[in-house]
């Protein structure tokens, strides 16, 4: 499977301000590259807490197929009437073994697929992206949030990043960053600029991921 990370981050890297309210990051320009990206895969994934925030619905104008969708939602929080679970396209829900039974009923009978993967505390995405392989999925978009692409660079499950970066400044500790998680402390995720071009505002820079590096040495003030 072919794992492409898309997203569009203030100059600082936030992706919503410190309320988690969606904020117009990109333009007319980058809305048409994410359709085209989408009518390109099998499926797109987003994290459950993008569910909650923005009601996405994750299709495409483009084409005449849509891509499946993946919601990474370990307790099943997912809305029932959210537009991830309508009819415009397939729809499957990762979530971790301790699904109530109840609520995996009600979520199947929108038409969604619910696949458990093991653990009760988190999906595990290793685990959920050898079972979206199993359904045909081989080129994969995911569209955040900051917790789940912690999750998938932490596994080294990511092939391409493409980040559309905008020329705004928007701060704040607890707004949600590209990859939020607990963090790497030692060793970080290397990645090659490919390319980089000016799109809309802003700047639109893809990167292969070509493995792990050592933490750079630390420079002190006497250094510089």
């Amino acid at each position: 499977m072919h794992v492409h990370v898309n997203a569009a981050m203030s100059l600082d890297g936030k992706l919503a301000s410190r309320h988690r309210e969606q904020v117009a990051i990109s333009g007319t320009e980058d809305f048409a590259r994410v359709d085209r990206l989408r009518s390109e895969v099998d499926a797109v994934m987003v994290g459950v807490g993008t569910v909650l925030a923005d009601d996405p619905s994750l299709t495409t104008p483009i084409g005449d197929r849509q891509p499946a969708r993946v919601i990474v939602d370990t307790h099943g929080r997912t809305p029932l009437d959210a537009r991830v679970l309508n009819t415009d396209a397939m729809t499957y829900l990762l979530v971790g073994g301790a699904l109530a039974d109840d609520r995996r009923t009600s979520i199947e009978a929108t038409g969604a697929t619910v696949i458990s993967t093991p653990g009760t505390s988190h999906v595990d995405i290793g685990a959920g992206l050898f079972s979206l392989e199993q359904e045909g999925v081989d080129r994969l978009l995911v569209e955040g949030g900051g917790e789940l692409l912690f999750s998938l660079f932490e596994g080294a499950l990511v092939d391409t990043l493409t980040v559309f970066i905008s020329p705004h400044i928007i701060g704040g500790r607890d707004a949600p960053t590209l990859v939020d998680g607990d963090g790497f402390t030692d060793q970080f995720t290397q990645l090659d600029l490919v390319t980089i071009e000016q799109l809309d505002t802003g700047l639109l820079c893809r990167f292969d991921v070509v493995g792990w590096s050592d933490s750079p040495a630390a420079v002190s003030s006497s250094d510089r």
